[in-house]
């Protein structure tokens, strides 16, 4: 009530805005109905407004174009329009249609074929007139089908939760202002600016491009990007002739544009992709399908056990309707269906735990793959570092030197001209003027609210000239023409005219020393152009090399009429310090045995210096160029790369390289990035992770998972998270096999030795409740140990069932086994047996179960040290089979349904003692594990 309410006032704040634009001249009537005129107009004209398909809206011209959707190219809607627009447009998105109501997936768990054998067992009973074991089996039925249920409802709605994780953002101009938004808060009409990297938020017919190459593989299957213009076409093919259109989901490769929308979400042209998409299931995990197959290979072989004791009490003589219903429970019980239903809960739950930690997973079986990666190659710039560009240091082409104040992009700081310390503003030094007038023309970055738009670097040099006073000195050129940097070229240029002045074109370039000079003939000294001499060059070569060598990211700039006849104007030192904590990360890492390697187009001075910062190789580095990469033959560079710690001077098809070879040598490699030129290696290694903040929607689009923070330390806690999933889903297995193992094995031996039957039908479904439901769910949620993250990465092929946890699991059977036959045996009178006897053996199982299940919690840490409240749905979990084990006991009803009696405080406390020996042995097996492990570790010495 109180959103909508605001949501009126903010309508009716808007029209009152729009009715004095419309209020026309001389008008005698009252003010009040002026607005209120102008109100229903809008709305009229407002609900005119459609989506234009793109074969229309390709032959409009821009004039058409703005009064077909009723928007003003320059200043773009206003927030009345938007909302109008977005009642009857709806938000830029795709709805999932749940085509299936919540009540016909609870009936279909009926189809189970088990479930379908107790359901013909009750009504075997109804037939015969055994009423109360009818209603038994059917609640039991209930129980078992309702927990189910729950499992695979919660496990798609964990699902559908990480559809929501990564939202795609856009650049919209609206009421004369640039800004940030989501793109499902896009309407037709909006204003888009599109730059290298983005993907396109809806389909948008485009009004201004700058050399703009947009990838349109989605739609066409053409590897090659496509040109786009933004004139008018005079005829409309298929929509890959559409050179003026760009649709949703496409991905801007190369170069600039701005566009206005006609279409979106399922209007759009990506709206019957996604359709199609729907259709498509999620492929599973390859340990869910690994957990399929151990399902499988156990369900044969209960199946056959089960037969055989279904036969055998058959030739015992045993009433064949009570073998029947027994065998199925049975059958229900050990088979375990739930394996594949936790795994799959299991992996969603870690993810959603990620995500609180500021990391986003988009594909389950990535969290598998972080337990076993072993390699880490980062990119350097905004990933091992703040991605806060700040200029520290100035050398200007005639010899002068400055040094920069303050960090970030506040402005806040001054520029000293050493050694004098003199403070320099606008042009009081022309060398340093004309540099630093270079480098803010040359520049497609605005920095607002102190954080940049646009590229980092671009930022620092608008914030040197906001510390010189010259922010804006753009302002006095006119842009005619740009060439985007690009990771090949090395380099950016813009060709400029001064405004109202009839002077020649000038070109400003910054970019790579190396590359800009090679387009320079000429130097600035005090203003005036010299000749550029063989002595300047390695004077300004060696001040490069000096300032990386101090960490700095060096950048070359240069103005000029034509591009082979440039000025250079000098360098700037652009530092960008290594994020907080990622030292520390580095270092765990190491001693965890994951390698880290950074992968830099920066100088080897530059990379070296940050490598050293960070602790790379506990500062033993080894660093390689690109060039040399090229050089080295595919057999020799598998063998040299696993060595070499920095990897400088690289391209794209570097970083690929080094990836492909990092894999051949047996690594799973994991790669950071954020840029363009990342992509092609975030999507080629074993984890592509894109940053959430810097990373361009290419890189997103590419990785596997994301840094929300772009904060590196953060890649510690996923691969921590990775190894604590796999850990919790081998606590769960242990459980569920021990348990099953324990229940076939103990009707089997009843029947095998012509004993009657120490459990019944409706006893062993209540088991079965236990083991499928809440205490196995809560191992599998159990928070990640501290100490994991120092565990060596897990080889890719290592099977959860290794042979120390089939020891395990047969250990804890035996026992379970062994305890619950001694109780039976001793509760067995000789006159046969009674309801005292299955009641104590029923609780024996049960409390054998839950102190199983406490063992259960961990592999090779004590009770004690992981703590026993640090999970507390285990301890809820627990309790409450406790509670419902005592309910079951005791509770009239209940007793004629399980056929139980009560039992005495000694009969508790006695099965307690004798259920806790599972528990005991196996927390004895853990401390002589940890003292046999001991010794090794201290001959062998350190080995990461």
């Amino acid at each position: 009530m109180v959103e909508g309410g605001f949501t009126k006032l903010f309508q009716k704040r808007s029209f009152f805005h729009f009715a004095q634009k419309y209020q026309s001249l001389g008008s005698g009537e009252p003010e009040e109905e002026t607005h209120e005129e102008c109100e229903l107009k809008i709305v009229e004209q407002e609900k005119e407004v459609t989506v234009l398909p793109p074969k229309d809206a390709c032959k409009c011209h821009k004039e058409d174009l703005a009064k077909a959707l009723k928007v003003d190219l320059q200043t773009g809607l206003s927030e009345f329009s938007v909302l109008q627009r977005r009642l009857k447009h709806g938000w830029n998105e795709f709805s999932v249609e749940n085509t299936e109501p919540i009540w016909k997936k609870y009936l279909d768990q009926f189809k189970n074929p088990l479930i379908l054998l107790l359901l013909a067992s009750a009504l075997v009973s109804v037939i015969t007139k055994e009423f109360e074991d009818a209603a038994s089996i059917a609640m039991a039925v209930l129980i078992v089908v309702t927990v189910a249920f729950i499992q695979e409802y919660r496990s798609e709605k964990s699902l559908e939760e990480l559809n929501k994780l990564v939202p795609p953002e856009c650049h919209c101009l609206r009421e004369g202002k640039l800004q940030h938004l989501l793109a499902r808060e896009l309407v037709p009409g909006d204003i888009i600016y599109l730059s290298v990297g983005d993907r396109v938020p809806a389909d948008l017919r485009l009004i201004e491009v700058t050399d703009l190459l947009v990838d349109e593989s989605s739609f066409t299957g053409e590897a090659e990007p496509c040109n786009k213009t933004d004139g008018v076409l005079l005829e409309a093919g298929d929509i890959t002739t559409l050179s003026n259109v760009v649709f949703m989901g496409t991905l801007v490769r190369y170069g600039k544009g701005k566009g206005v929308v006609i279409g979106t979400g399922e209007n759009s042209q990506f709206g019957e992709v996604f359709k199609m998409m729907q259709a498509e299931e999620t492929p599973k995990t390859p340990l869910q399908k690994s957990m399929d197959r151990l399902g499988k290979q156990l369900t044969l072989f209960s199946f056959g056990i089960i037969g055989l004791i279904m036969l055998l009490g058959w030739l015992q003589g045993k009433h064949l309707l009570s073998m029947f219903t027994i065998g199925v429970s049975l059958a229900v019980a050990a088979i375990p269906e739930g394996l594949p239903i936790v795994v799959t809960v299991t992996l969603v739950l870690g993810i959603l735990r990620m995500a609180k930690k500021r990391v986003i997973v988009k594909k389950l079986p990535i969290v598998e793959t972080l337990g076993c990666c072993n390699v880490i190659c980062s990119d350097k710039t905004g990933t091992l570092t703040a991605n806060e560009m700040t200029v520290t240091r100035l050398v200007t082409s005639d010899g002068f030197q400055a040094e920069v104040s303050g960090v970030g992009y506040n402005g806040e700081g001054n520029v000293y001209l050493l050694p004098s310390k003199e403070i320099l503003k606008e042009f009081s030094n022309v060398s340093v003027g004309k540099l630093v007038e270079a480098g803010c023309v040359v520049n497609n970055a605005i920095i607002r609210k102190n954080s940049v738009m646009g590229q980092p670097t671009e930022g620092a040099l608008i914030a040197l000239a906001m510390k010189m006073e010259l922010a804006d000195i753009k302002d006095i050129y006119v842009r005619k023409k740009e060439i985007p940097f690009s990771s090949e070229q090395k380099w950016m240029a813009v060709k400029c005219a001064l405004k109202n002045e009839d002077q020649e074109d000038i070109y400003f370039m910054k970019g790579a020393f190396e590359e800009v000079i090679r387009y320079c003939t000429l130097y600035n000294s005090g203003g005036i152009s010299l000749s550029l001499t063989p002595q300047q060059k390695a004077f300004y070569q060696q001040e490069e090399k000096q300032m990386g060598s101090s960490g700095l990211r060096v950048l070359a700039l240069a103005s000029g009429p034509e591009l082979g006849k440039l000025t250079f104007l000098g360098l700037v030192g652009i530092i960008d310090p290594p994020r907080a904590g990622v030292r520390e990360a580095v270092q765990v890492l190491f001693e965890s045995g994951v390698s880290v390697k950074m992968i830099t187009g920066d100088a080897l001075e530059t990379a070296v210096a940050i490598g050293q910062n960070i602790g790379l190789c506990n500062g033993k580095l080894k660093a390689m160029s690109g060039e040399e990469l090229d050089q080295l033959a595919e057999a020799e560079l598998s063998s040299t790369v696993k060595n070499v710690s920095i990897f400088f001077r690289t391209s794209p098809k570097h970083k690929l390289k080094i990836i492909k070879a990092l894999q051949r040598a047996g690594a799973v490699v994991a790669m950071t990035g954020d840029g363009v030129n990342d992509a092609v290696a975030l999507k080629s290694a074993d984890i592509g992770i894109a940053m959430g903040q810097a990373g361009t929607d290419v890189s997103k689009e590419a990785a596997n998972m994301i840094l929300v923070d772009d904060d590196f330390s953060t890649v510690m806690n996923a691969i921590e998270e990775g190894k604590g999933i796999f850990y919790n889903i081998k606590n769960f297995v242990r459980f569920q096999l021990s348990t099953s193992i324990s229940a076939l094995s103990l009707i089997t031996l009843s029947t095998v030795l012509n004993l009657p039957n120490p459990l019944n039908a409706m006893q062993i479904l209540w088991i079965n409740i236990i083991m499928d439901g809440p205490p196995a769910q809560s191992l599998g949620v159990e928070p990640v140990d501290r100490d994991t993250i120092k565990q060596p990465p897990r080889r890719i092929t290592d099977s959860i069932l290794s042979k120390s946890l089939i020891l395990k699991i047969f250990m804890s059977a035996i026992i379970i086994i062994s305890g619950t036959l001694f109780v039976f045996w001793k509760e067995n009178p000789k006159s046969g047996i009674t309801p005292r006897t299955t009641t104590m053996t029923f609780t024996c199982f049960v409390f054998f179960d839950l102190f199983n299940a406490l063992t259960c919690r961990s592999q090779t840490k004590m009770i004690f040290e992981i703590g026993f409240f640090r999970n507390r749905m285990f301890l809820y979990s627990v309790l409450g089979s406790f509670l419902g084990q005592l309910a079951v006991i005791y509770v009239p009803p209940l007793q004629k349904i399980f056929q139980t009696e009560n039992l005495g405080v000694l009969d508790l406390l006695f099965l307690t003692g004798l259920a806790s020996s599972v528990f005991i042995v196996s927390e004895f097996v853990k401390l002589c594990e940890k003292r046999c492990c001991r010794r090794p570790k201290h001959t062998k010495g350190c080995h990461n």
